[in-house]
């Protein structure tokens, strides 16, 4: 069967003002990073988002890296993290010396909960990290009431839930550390690769430029000649009296300008989705058989459209869908803890039954918001057929 909607890699295409931007900078740029577009794309998004620092990566992964290193966990200290996630979400803590501790999920929001984290908490626990996965956001409010009762630091995954709110608070505002993505699968992305950190703490604002940059600061006397030496100092950044590793972690100019170009757009893409998800979702309420999380609000943006299907019938729907429809439906995110990865570092036992039932009965649908309305509509026409034969 010919493929007729693929799960592409892409999410949405480029209007010409935004390919504009990019050619100007291209053009006209004195330097091609560390520059004045990196200063507006912060400014911009921590306006967007409401809060004061915000720092831009080559990638979310990175971001996670600097909020790993800036924990200073100390091998003994405990990390509470859902299996059901990314494995760049956890691996960053892994390697910075936090004890892994998995959190089950709730079933129906596909999220952590503030009772779920709350079994999982001891007095090693340093951290607590909420992915807002599938464009949803958690019950921050309460997990953040949590965190501050324990007197824990709090991390939001927030790398598929720009945009979304709760009582007009924005994803990744709640946390200490907000990390977000702006890869080529992302509601707005970035020309493939990009990423957010966003910190509360102060205490970070000369860390962090430092950190991502090579160690790179300002000499603290003036020259006499510009050009001696013509480059930045380099110095040890220290937190709490221990030295912390620097890395390049830079997001290039064209980057950052495209991406605060693409802020203006962002709320208009996710209304979008999430209007096109509530429309596929409501013309399949006959066929119970598939269940998806409705949330018509700003709280989900709709990143990607799944669901579940506990009849014993999920493997065998994904494979007509392809097979005689042409459509690409995925399964995803492998729990963690099944990892050989994991399991070699001791990771591999988790008592996490909504995880694991999550997992084995999941559908993803193909949900790039560059879709037209007639492949969007042949994939609801094709669900419904299929949903049809296999009932008999």
């Amino acid at each position: 069967m010919e493929l007729k909607v693929d799960f592409s890699g892409r999410s949405h295409f480029y209007t010409d003002e935004e390919k504009a931007v990019v050619l100007e900078v291209m053009d006209s740029s004195n330097g091609l990073t560390q520059g004045i577009y990196r200063d507006k794309f912060e400014r911009k998004f921590a306006a967007y988002q409401s809060v004061s620092h915000a720092y831009t990566t080559m990638n979310a992964t990175a971001a996670l890296e600097l909020t790993a290193q800036l924990c200073q966990f100390n091998g003994e200290e405990e990390l509470i993290a859902p299996s059901h996630t990314f494995t760049a979400s956890v691996y960053p803590f892994v390697k910075q010396g936090a004890k892994v501790v998995w959190v089950d999920i709730d079933f129906e929001s596909r999220v952590v909960t503030a009772d779920l984290i709350e079994e999982k908490i001891t007095e090693k626990t340093k951290a607590i990290l909420v992915v807002h996965l599938y464009g949803y956001l958690a019950d921050m409010p309460a997990i953040r009431a949590l965190a501050d009762r324990y007197n824990l630091l709090l991390i939001e995954d927030t790398a598929q839930a720009i945009g979304t709110e709760i009582n007009g608070k924005k994803a990744g505002s709640w946390g200490d550390f907000g990390i977000f993505s702006f890869h080529s699968h992302k509601n707005i992305t970035t020309l493939g690769e990009g990423g957010m950190l966003t910190v509360k703490d102060n205490k970070f604002c000369e860390l962090i430029p430092m950190l991502r940059h090579n160690g790179h600061c300002g000499f603290d006397y003036n020259r006499d000649n510009y050009w001696i030496p013509a480059m930045g100092n380099v110095d040890i950044v220290e937190l709490n009296g221990t030295p912390v590793e620097v890395n390049n972690y830079c997001l290039g100019e064209v980057e950052c300008a495209l991406g605060a170009k693409l802020l203006d757009r962002l709320d208009q893409i996710n209304d979008e989705k999430r209007a096109r998800a509530i429309n596929f979702i409501d013309i399949l309420q006959g066929f119970p058989e598939l269940q998806f999380q409705r949330i018509d609000s700003i709280r989900h943006n709709y990143h990607l459209l799944v669901a579940t299907m506990e009849n014993g019938n999920r493997d065998e729907f994904i494979r007509r869908m392809y097979e005689q429809k042409g459509v690409k439906c995925v399964v995803q995110y492998y729990p963690l803890h099944r990892y050989d990865y994991y399991k070699k570092l001791g990771l591999g036992e988790a008592d996490v039954p909504n995880t694991d039932r999550f997992y084995d009965n999941m559908i993803s649908f193909p949900f790039q918001h560059w879709m037209s309305d007639e492949e969007l509509e042949y994939m609801t026409k094709s669900t419904l057929e299929i949903l049809q034969e296999l009932r008999g």
